[in-house]
């Protein structure tokens, strides 16, 4: 296995990255993306092993248009609203205050808020932390923000 994703990274890794850096405009991220399928192919290796090249070669347009798809819509998801950031609070709340709203939220929305605002950690790890899907963390999130929108 590892040697045939290896080749498959040798013939396709240059090309998938200019592809994906036509889509994104951002080569780092290109890179990631590329990458990300590359990891996709290793956990699904037995779904291209029997696939001739050019299918393979397909599988990896597919899925990594696809992950590009799925980063938009994350990071569109996830994006808090201007008027509800970790500097807006930071700014114009003391520590006790920004608690006290925390704690005024649900108890899951408040865990996921501080999990991924304050300790950094994206939809997918907070979902596997909680055994929740990823996305109901980020439905969470965004009832999360309402409500702390409506609380100020």
């Amino acid at each position: 296995m590892e040697q045939e994703i290896a080749y498959l990274y040798e013939k396709l890794n240059t090309e998938l990255v200019r592809w994906c850096r036509m889509m994104t405009q951002d080569e780092d991220m290109a890179k990631e993306i590329v990458q990300e399928g590359f990891l996709r192919a290793i956990d699904h290796y037995g779904d291209i092993q029997g696939l001739d090249f050019s299918r393979q070669r397909a599988w990896f347009y597919r899925t990594i248009k696809n992950i590009y798809i799925d980063t938009l819509r994350k990071r569109k998801n996830e994006s808090l609203t201007a008027d509800v950031t970790e500097d807006f609070f930071l700014d114009r709340y003391q520590e006790a205050d920004i608690m006290c709203l925390i704690e005024a939220l649900d108890v899951l929305e408040g865990k996921i808020l501080v999990l991924k605002f304050f300790d950094g950690f994206s939809s997918k790890e907070i979902g596997q932390m909680l055994k929740i899907p990823p996305g109901t963390v980020r439905s969470k999130l965004h009832d999360a923000r309402k409500h702390l929108k409506e609380m100020l």
